[in-house]
C-alpha cells in the first residue's frame, strides 16, 4: 500500500511546490507594482505648492508644457499676485533657492532696497506698537519683475509671455473673490485700512464698502501692465513707459521713488549657506534673509534627540517649553541679521549656523524655569505679517523654492491707478534694526525659503509666510515631520506656538490645553496676539514619490501629475 502511495504523494508534492513557488512570484510582482506607485495624495513626475488651487493649478500647467520647476513657480507667484495681492505681486520682492538635477544650489535674492533718496530721518517716524504702516514714505525700489527675468534666464523653457498669460487673462476677465481674501478684508482692522486707501479704487464696490465673497475682483491696469511686460520684457517696467507711469503716482501720492531707482536695481545671485542636520543637509539664503535663525533653532532643537515619544504626556509640555527657550535665543539673536553689503562693521550672523554655538546655547537651556529677557540679549521691536511662499519640483529634479512680499497687507496701502501695481512699504523692516538707511540696502527679514537633501537623494522643499511667524511655522513643521514622526500634511496642520519680538508665547487655536497650562507654571508669559497668518507650503520627494503639501490655513491646494 505505501509503495501504491509514494507516486501519489510525490505528485502532490510537486504540485503543491508549483503552486507555492507561482504564489511567491505572484507576490513578488505585486510588491514590486506596489512599490512603484504612488499614493492618491503623491504624484510621481512633478508638483506645484501655492497658496491656491488655482495658482497651483497653473505652475502645474506649466510643467506639464515642458516648463521648468522655475517656469511654474514664476507663473504660479503671478497668480498669487491677484489672487492673493495682499501677501504678494510685482511692486515687491522675492528670494529663491534653487537647486539643480546635479545637486548645485544657488540663491537668487531679489528683494526691495532702499531708494537713492528717502523722507530725512524716515526711521524717526517708526510705529512703537504694532500697526499697518501706511504710505509712500516707506516704500523699496521693487525687485520682483528683474528678479523673474534673471532666473527665468538661466533656468525658464518655455517663452517668457507664456508666464504670464493666465494671470493676464484672470486679471482681466475677473474672477470670484477668493474666499479667503474676502474673509481677510472683512476683518474690521482691514476693512477700515481698505476703504480709506487708494486700495478702494479695485477692492471696493461702487458704494465704497469691500468686495464679499461673491463679488467679482477685476484687475484691469494690472492686466494691460503685465500684458507689456509678457511682450516687451522686465525693461518696460525698470526704464519704459511703465516705470515712468509707476513713479508719477508715486510721487503723487508723496513719495521720493524715481526711475533711476528702477533702472539701477540688481538681482543678488550668492551661494546657500549650508547646515548640516545628521543625514541632512540643510540649503539657507543667507542674511539679510532669516535661514540663519531657522537653522539656529533647528540645530539646538536636534539636539534634544526628539522622536514620536516626545508628544506624550509630561513629554509633550517639555518638548515645547524647549522650543520656546531655543526661540526665545533666536529672537535675542536677530541683531546680527542684516545686508552684508552694507554691515562689514557689525558682526556677522555666521556663528548661527555653527554647531557650536548652537551647543553652548542648547547648555543654557534648563527644564524648569524660563529667564527674563535680558537673559536672551533680548531688544524689543515691533512684530509683521505677510508674504506668501511657493514651492515646486519639476520632472528633471529642479526644485525652487521661493518666497515673496510686498511686507505688510496691501504693502503701504498704496495703488498706482496708472499701472494696477499695489506698492510694498518695505523701508518699515529697518526700524528698530538699524539707525541709519543707504541706497541699495536691503532690509533684514524673516523669509526662509529652504531645501533639504540626504545623501539617499530625498529632497524637502519648503517655506513659509507669515512675517515674523515665518521662522516658528518653519521650525516647526520640520521639527514635526523629521524627529516627531508626522507626515508632511499633519506636520504643517498642527497647530504653532509663536513667540513674539517681546518674548510672549502665543499659541494659536486648538492647542493642546494641558501643555499651555505647564507653560504658564513654568513661568512663560503669555501673549495676546490675534493674527496667526502662518503658511507653510511644502513638497517632499521620496522613494520617487512627491509628498505636496499647501497650507489649509490660507485655504491653498497644490498640484501635480
Amino acid at each position: 500500500m505505501a509503495n501504491k502511495l509514494k507516486p501519489l504523494l510525490t505528485c502532490s508534492c510537486v504540485l503543491l511546490a508549483v503552486v507555492c513557488a507561482a504564489a511567491l512570484v505572484y507576490l513578488g510582482i505585486a510588491t514590486f507594482v506596489g512599490a512603484g506607485r504612488c499614493r492618491s495624495s503623491s504624484f510621481k513626475h512633478a508638483a506645484v505648492a501655492a497658496d491656491s488651487e488655482i495658482c497651483s493649478e497653473i505652475g502645474k500647467k506649466m510643467l506639464q508644457r515642458g516648463g521648468s520647476a522655475v517656469d511654474g513657480a514664476i507663473a504660479a507667484l503671478l497668480c498669487t499676485s491677484v489672487v492673493n495681492p495682499q501677501s504678494m505681486g510685482i511692486g515687491g520682492g522675492s528670494i529663491l533657492v534653487i537647486r539643480n538635477k546635479t545637486g548645485d544650489v544657488k540663491v537668487y535674492n531679489f528683494r526691495e532696497c532702499v531708494p537713492k533718496s528717502i523722507k530725512p530721518n524716515l526711521l524717526k517716524d517708526c510705529p512703537t506698537t504694532f500697526t499697518l504702516s501706511t504710505g509712500s514714505k516707506w516704500i523699496g525700489v521693487p525687485g520682483e519683475l528683474r528678479g523673474y527675468e534673471a532666473v527665468h534666464k538661466q533656468y525658464g523653457k518655455l517663452p517668457w509671455s507664456e508666464l504670464f498669460q493666465p494671470t493676464i487673462k484672470l486679471a482681466r476677465e475677473g474672477f470670484p473673490i477668493p474666499p479667503y481674501l474676502a474673509y481677510f478684508m472683512s476683518i474690521p482692522l482691514v476693512k477700515i485700512y481698505v476703504e480709506n486707501s487708494s486700495l478702494c479704487e479695485i477692492f471696493c464696490k461702487k458704494d465704497g464698502t469691500v468686495l464679499a465673497e461673491g463679488d467679482t475682483l477685476r484687475f484691469s491696469k494690472l492686466a494691460e501692465t503685465l500684458q507689456t511686460v509678457a511682450q516687451l520684457g522686465a525693461d518696460a517696467f525698470y526704464s519704459g513707459k511703465i516705470g515712468h507711469d509707476l513713479i508719477q503716482d508715486v510721487k503723487a501720492a508723496g513719495g521720493t521713488l524715481t526711475i533711476e531707482d528702477l533702472k539701477s536695481f540688481e538681482v543678488h545671485v550668492d551661494r546657500p549657506w549650508v547646515v548640516s542636520l545628521g543625514n541632512l543637509q540643510l540649503h539657507i539664503p543667507p542674511p539679510p534673509a532669516g535661514g540663519a535663525l531657522l537653522a539656529f533653532i533647528l540645530q539646538i532643537m536636534r539636539g534634544f534627540s526628539l522622536s514620536s515619544d516626545s508628544l506624550h504626556g509630561d513629554k509633550k509640555m517639555q518638548l515645547y517649553h524647549l522650543y520656546i527657550e531655543a526661540a526665545k535665543f533666536a529672537n535675542g539673536q536677530r541683531g546680527s541679521i542684516h545686508d552684508p553689503l552694507f554691515n562689514n562693521s557689525f558682526p556677522s550672523a555666521e556663528h548661527l549656523i555653527d554647531p557650536s554655538f548652537a551647543d553652548k546655547i542648547r547648555k543654557l537651556i534648563v527644564s524648569d524655569r524660563t529667564h527674563d529677557n535680558s537673559y536672551y540679549n533680548i531688544t524689543p521691536s515691533s512684530d509683521r505679517f505677510g508674504t506668501t511662499h511657493v514651492s515646486v519640483l519639476d520632472e528633471d529634479g529642479l526644485a525652487v523654492s521661493a518666497t515673496s512680499t510686498i511686507n505688510q497687507i496691501f504693502g503701504g496701502g498704496v495703488y498706482s491707478s496708472q499701472t494696477g501695481v499695489i506698492l510694498n512699504n518695505e523701508l518699515v523692516d529697518f526700524c528698530w534694526r538699524t539707525n541709519t538707511l543707504r541706497a541699495g540696502e536691503q532690509p533684514p527679514s524673516s523669509m526662509a525659503p529652504v531645501i533639504l537633501e540626504s545623501k539617499s537623494g530625498e529632497i524637502l522643499v519648503i517655506g513659509g509666510s507669515g512675517g515674523s511667524m515665518i521662522t516658528s511655522a518653519v521650525a516647526l513643521s520640520l521639527i514635526n515631520h523629521l524627529w516627531l514622526g508626522m507626515s508632511l500634511t499633519d506636520a504643517i496642520a498642527a497647530p504653532i506656538i509663536y513667540v513674539d519680538s517681546n518674548n510672549n508665547v502665543n499659541f494659536e487655536k486648538g492647542f493642546d490645553e494641558f501643555v499651555i497650562k505647564g507653560l504658564k507654571a513654568l513661568g512663560h508669559k503669555v501673549g495676546k496676539w490675534e493674527f496667526f497668518v502662518n503658511v507653510v507650503n511644502a513638497l517632499e520627494k521620496k522613494n520617487g514619490c512627491i509628498e505636496v503639501v499647501s497650507d489649509r490655513r490660507k485655504r491653498g491646494k497644490p498640484a501635480g501629475y
